[in-house]
């Protein structure tokens, strides 16, 4: 089991088509980092001078994927972008919607690690920074912000642990890992118990 993490490494990404089917992972090298930011609110509701009901919705995550850069494979699979033939000139254009895709990655640890994989994903275009060269040479990079919602089934994301198999983990990047959900019934929110009567 890890006691502390400390890198980001293995980012790769899956185009999910209409029907709710992955296409190969792909690797997406040079990863800087990785922001996950929860989306969602409690809604309290107050009776009897208390918060007698909350219910805490979860819409997901959204934060920015920091690479060297982004491959021209992942511009044309996820915003369309054209090659020309002979050209081999890649072309933008604006009136092609970004494709939903899987975003996998892994989370380095002093023991095992952990791989993670968010289902439901949409980016913004690659932010571009082009800058002069000056006595050190630093490094551009390309950022895009990730949405990550929930799949219509309710799935967010999974993540490996301390006891996930081999077979599971060594296996990761050859599709994305889907798990049937077993349980019919939700997790409800539960009344504040009432003190002090």
């Amino acid at each position: 089991m890890d006691k502390v993490k400390f890198s980001i490494k293995n980012v790769h990404y899956a185009v999910l088509d209409p029907e709710g089917t992955y296409g190969t992972p792909a690797a997406l090298p040079g990863a800087v980092s990785l922001s996950m930011e929860p989306q969602g609110e409690v809604s309290p509701f107050y009776a009897d001078g208390i918060v007698y009901f909350q219910t805490s919705s979860n819409n997901g995550y959204s934060g920015d994927l920091e690479l060297a850069y982004f491959p021209p494979d992942f511009l044309k699979a996820v915003y369309g972008y054209k090659e020309g033939e002979t050209s081999k000139v890649l072309t933008e254009y604006a009136n092609v919607q970004p494709k939903p895709f899987a975003l996998m990655c892994e989370e380095e640890g002093d023991s095992t690690g952990t791989k993670f994989v968010f289902y439901n994903c949409v980016a913004t275009r690659p932010q571009r920074e082009l800058q002069t060269k000056e006595d050190t040479i630093e490094p551009s990079t390309q950022t895009i912000t990730v949405t990550m919602t929930p799949l219509p089934d309710g799935k967010v994301f999974a993540m490996t642990g301390a006891e996930t198999p081999d077979e599971v983990a060594k296996s990761w990047y050859t599709k994305v890992y889907e798990e049937e959900r077993t349980d019919t019934v939700q997790a409800a929110s539960q009344p504040t118990e009432r003190t002090g009567e």
